[in-house]
């Protein structure tokens, strides 16, 4: 075993058996590397990457190979998933030095950490134009030695590039153009076919979607449904989700959706719940609806750890091979499906040849159809028979972020179908999360994982929560005291103050990392919504939210210095901002603020709360408090609101100047559409 046994991320300790002398990312590999004089080179992967599985087993598990690393560099492994901001850093220096990215990621650094050569997979031997491994590591190590110089000036350059800030200056507040020109971004990327944004691989665009429903909120006749619904239908219809399970996969490799990269990922299955969510709440699909139940019921049965968090993924391979838990044959399914099989056989498009290495992934072959008696019979069968066979590799580690976005994802389900289950264990969720990844002095840690099966639900926490952690984490409280308990506010202030004080930039914006964090050769900071809404994104979005309930201006210009700095990159490049493009949808709009009160068991307070909860109002905020609770002091939004004739009563206000209040849920909706400009 190396030093890598003794860490907390389950990809680490998937190397801790290798021949390579792995460190961990930390000071004693880099006061190795000086004292040896030799460059580090440092992997970085994740426990669901296939090629980062596959580099392991053809060079890492390689003695051979392992000697010719050990004897020329100081090796380090990183978990991009617990360390973001190593991740962020270096992922740059690999697109300035190869024009793109990926993992695993193969990056060489001098002993204090600047990197001067880069790639990401390499195989063991020579093929498909890819040098090999070991002549990378001759060629590199040869360099060192004899061109030293030429590699320390390339370092030097390389993170002068890094170092420097692409993001414009603020060119002031953006306008409602933003918003139109946004959609006219995506509508000039979008497969009218299968949906979806560019050509493949096609990664599921949830953001872009959410923001595209809040554009369809307020205008039945949106122009550009047809992205949203196309989309969502060929996901769902698609090999990328999961028939059988539930819960979608991390992308297409495909531009149809059917064949996947296998790996489910928490926060892919997070994000796209709120856009099915959404998706259901502007079309009442009933299909949407199934994918939102499927899609929890994953999450909750094969994701839920001991105490309330979430697994951070799945892996794609199980028995050493990519998908094999996921495929069937035609045999196969006639045995396990009896007199149900000829009709699964047709809905998931079934044949004998297969369509993934002979074998057969499902997908619906109408995405509008939904699935009858026999089909829901079949599915039963196949999942029970599927439990039966070795599961992928869980990476058992909870990360906070993702956390965070699956709790705010679960409370909004729940209070638009009406689950009070799925509030529950929003809730649940939240109190593990601020039990178990919360310090006594209140600093937010990253991750969390369990120390031993037979202590269940004890664990301990690493590494010091990034901006997107305290962002996402702030986003959900705040949905939670929306939708459940306007306490819960006393929490998300304390969590925006901690984000502005230990990451805000006073140039504007924030920081990935802590002011006390250890620092890296920058201090990185990220602005696009790739895989995960970024940080200033997230930071921007709840903090525009936190002002409309709070009437704290400071947290509504703190918001603004990220929003009207990059509303222009924005409206050009729809799809790398989605998550901001809701943001921006706030901060062009006066906020809505709705206030309901009434005893929390009254039925007329339910309606009144579901007249609410049952559209999607993009803009607005919500509380709701039985009379005379003392919740005034956390938001201006619930003082003096009486009942009216002593019955609950809701207020629909804009920057706390209110209307007349109303007790019917008919007049509330009507109201609300007045508000929302909502065309017909």
């Amino acid at each position: 075993m190396n030093r890598l046994a003794q860490e907390s991320s389950p990809y680490l300790r998937q190397h801790a058996d290798n021949p390579v002398d792995w460190y961990p990312w930390g000071d004693e590999a880099q006061a190795r590397a000086h004292e040896l004089d030799r460059p580090i080179f440092l992997s970085i992967g994740y426990s669901a990457c296939h090629w980062c599985h596959v580099m392991a087993h053809e060079s890492f598990e390689d003695p051979a190979i392992a000697a010719h690393m050990n004897d020329r560099f100081v090796n380090v492994k990183v978990d991009r998933e617990e360390r973001p901001d190593v991740d962020a850093v270096y992922m740059q220096a690999v697109q300035a030095l190869t024009g793109s990215g990926g993992w695993p990621m193969s990056v060489w650094l001098t002993p204090d950490g600047r990197p001067f050569y880069a790639g990401t997979y390499f195989p063991p031997v020579e093929r498909h134009g890819m040098p090999s491994f070991t002549r990378v590591i001759d060629a590199v190590s040869d360099a060192w030695s004899t061109r030293r110089d030429e590699l320390l000036d390339a370092a030097d350059q390389i993170s002068g590039a890094i170092a420097r800030s692409i993001v414009p200056e603020s060119t002031g507040e953006p306008d409602a153009s933003v918003l139109t020109n946004a959609v006219e971004s995506l509508r000039a990327s979008f497969d009218p076919r299968f949906g979806g944004f560019g050509r493949a691989p096609k990664f599921p665009p949830a953001m872009a979607l959410a923001f595209l429903c809040g554009r369809a909120a307020v205008d039945p006749t949106f122009a550009s449904l047809e992205m949203i619904t196309t989309t969502l239908d060929a996901m769902a219809a698609g090999g990328m989700y999961d028939q059988l399970g539930g819960g979608f996969a991390r992308y297409s490799t495909d531009t149809y959706w059917l064949v996947p990269h296998f790996e489910k990922m928490l926060y892919d299955n997070a994000l796209l719940l709120r856009a099915y969510t959404q998706g259901w709440l502007i079309t009442r699909e009933a299909r949407y609806a199934r994918v939102v139940d499927e899609t929890i019921g994953y999450l909750l049965r094969d994701l839920r750890r001991p105490g309330g968090g979430f697994a951070s993924a799945e892996d794609a391979d199980s028995e050493g091979e990519e998908g094999r838990f996921y495929v069937w044959s035609r045999a196969e399914l006639e045995e396990v499906c009896g007199d149900d099989a000829a009709e699964a056989i047709r809905y998931w498009g079934v044949t004998d040849g297969g369509n993934f290495e002979g074998r057969n992934i499902l997908h619906v072959v109408d995405p509008h159809e939904e699935p009858p008696d026999a089909v829901q019979r079949a599915r039963a069968a196949l999942l029970a028979h599927r439990e039966q066979r070795v599961r992928p590799g869980l990476d058992d580690k909870v990360l906070l972020a993702w956390n965070a976005l699956a709790v705010r994802a679960l409370a909004e389900a729940g209070a638009a179908f009406d689950r009070p289950e799925w509030i529950d264990a929003a809730r649940e969720t939240t109190r593990f999360l601020l039990t178990s990844l919360r310090r006594a002095d209140g600093r937010l840690l990253r991750s969390w994982q369990e120390t031993a099966p037979e202590l269940e639900g004890q664990g301990r926490a690493r590494h010091l929560a990034y901006a997107d952690d305290y962002a996402a984490l702030l986003a959900a409280l705040i949905t939670l005291a929306e939708i459940d308990d306007p306490a819960g506010l006393t929490d998300a202030i304390a969590v925006a103050d901690a984000l502005v004080d230990l990451f805000h930039d006073d140039a504007g914006g924030f920081f990935t990392t802590g002011s006390d964090a250890p620092a890296l050769i920058v201090r990185p900071k990220d602005y696009e919504d790739n895989a995960t809404p970024s940080e200033n994104s997230l930071a921007a979005h709840a903090l525009l939210r936190l002002a409309a309930l709070t009437g704290e201006p400071r947290y509504e210009a703190l918001a603004a210095e990220v929003v009207d700095a990059l509303a222009p990159l924005a409206s050009q490049h729809a799809v790398a901002f989605g998550e901001l493009l809701q943001a921006i949808e706030r901060r062009v709009s006066a906020p809505l603020e709705i206030a309901i009160v009434g005893a929390p068991d009254d039925p007329a307070t339910t309606a009144l709360r579901r007249a609410v909860t049952g559209r999607l109002l993009p803009t607005a905020v919500v509380l709701v408090a039985a009379p005379g609770a003392d919740d005034a002091r956390i938001s201006p939004l619930l003082a003096d609101r009486p009942l009216v004739d002593g019955r609950p009563a809701a207020y629909v206000c804009e920057r706390f100047a209110c209307r007349a209040p109303v007790t019917e849920p008919d007049a509330l909706r009507a109201e609300l559409d007045r508000v929302m400009g909502v065309t017909s």
